[in-house]
């Protein structure tokens, strides 16, 4: 009887493992225009994503341009002692710190709190007029950013000196002051970016069931409660989201926007990992030095999002995987 019984059992669990394939197969066939689609989004990644990612190869090499991959010289871990060892480098990696961390704990609640302020707001006019006044400093390139806020704050005639002479305070070069440098970078982001980012918590606010407020509202909950207790825990999973995503790009701290910005003045205070790996690579072409930052970089972040995530799921129960 025993032997009949194993013998059942082991047929029901191979009609369960075909029964399982099968239904595969057919979701696949059934849906195979979908995954044609994927095509062109795969050659992509393939081609810019992760064919270049052969390039990090360099970075365990004395690189020469000339010789090329397959001809320069293997040196190990010889660029990251160097990288460890710099007298810059511990300077550049605090830098990089410090203004992520300004950015994350200045900047990341402002759209929140602005798509909730946005979500009360019943006169729809005004909302969008809003809405698109924020927004719109995005789609300007940090170049003509830059350009616009060494005007404002030029020492010689800008908006903003102007108003601290007015109140007799003395003219302050924002832009070649180390104490002041920081905080110019840190606003000007916000300025440009916080608009936008509001856009993706305004729709975790759309997706939330209006039946919700209703009850609360029957109940007697007012405004601030139906925030506080149905519009700010809906949007919870997008915020983990875009915490999460944005505790990979720390050590990027707004390369580009620091490129435009500063100069050999305020190297002090505002020489970041990614301008760093600009200016000796190609300032002094030192491309396998430059590689091996960019890696280090590369791996942070990876670690930083794999942290993240696990410590969201610890705490709130939520995560991107």
């Amino acid at each position: 009887m025993s032997g009949i019984a194993t013998n059942l059992s082991g047929e029901v669990k191979e009609s369960e493992v075909l029964r399982r394939r099968t239904g595969k197969w057919r979701l696949f066939r059934n849906n195979l225009d979908y995954y044609f689609l994927l095509i062109p989004g795969l050659i992509f990644l393939i081609l810019f994503k992760y064919t270049p990612m052969y390039g990090v190869v360099i970075a365990f090499q004395e690189f020469n341009i000339f010789d090329g991959i397959s001809g320069s010289r293997w040196v190990g871990l010889d660029q990251f002692q160097k990288l460890i060892q710099s007298e810059e480098f511990s300077q550049v990696f605090m830098n990089t710190l410090l203004i992520s961390f300004y950015k994350i704990t200045l900047l990341f609640p402002i759209p929140i709190i602005i798509a909730l302020l946005l979500n009360e707001v019943r006169f729809s006019a005004f909302k969008r007029t809003v809405q698109t006044i924020i927004y719109l400093p995005h789609f300007l390139s940090w170049v003509i950013i830059s350009g616009l806020f060494i005007t404002i704050l030029s020492p010689s005639g800008g908006l903003v000196n102007m108003v601290i002479q007015w109140f007799g305070g003395d003219w302050v070069n924002f832009f070649m002051d180390n104490n002041f440098f920081r905080s110019v970078i840190v606003s000007t982001a916000g300025w440009k970016e916080v608009g936008w980012n509001a856009i993706v918590f305004i729709a975790a606010i759309a997706g939330i069931e209006q039946e919700q407020y209703e009850a609360a509202s029957i109940d007697g909950a007012g405004r601030i409660r139906q925030m506080l207790h149905i519009s700010l825990p809906g949007m919870m999973p997008i915020i983990v989201l875009m915490f999460i995503l944005r505790l990979g790009s720390v050590l990027e701290a707004g390369t580009e926007q620091i490129l435009t910005m500063y100069n050999p003045v305020v190297y002090e205070t505002a020489d970041v990992l990614g301008t760093f790996v600009y200016r000796i690579g190609l300032g002094k072409m030192d491309y396998s030095f430059s590689t091996a930052v960019g890696l280090f970089n590369s791996v942070v972040g990876f670690l930083l999002v794999v942290t993240g995530n696990l410590v969201s799921k610890k705490l709130v129960k939520r995560g991107i995987w």
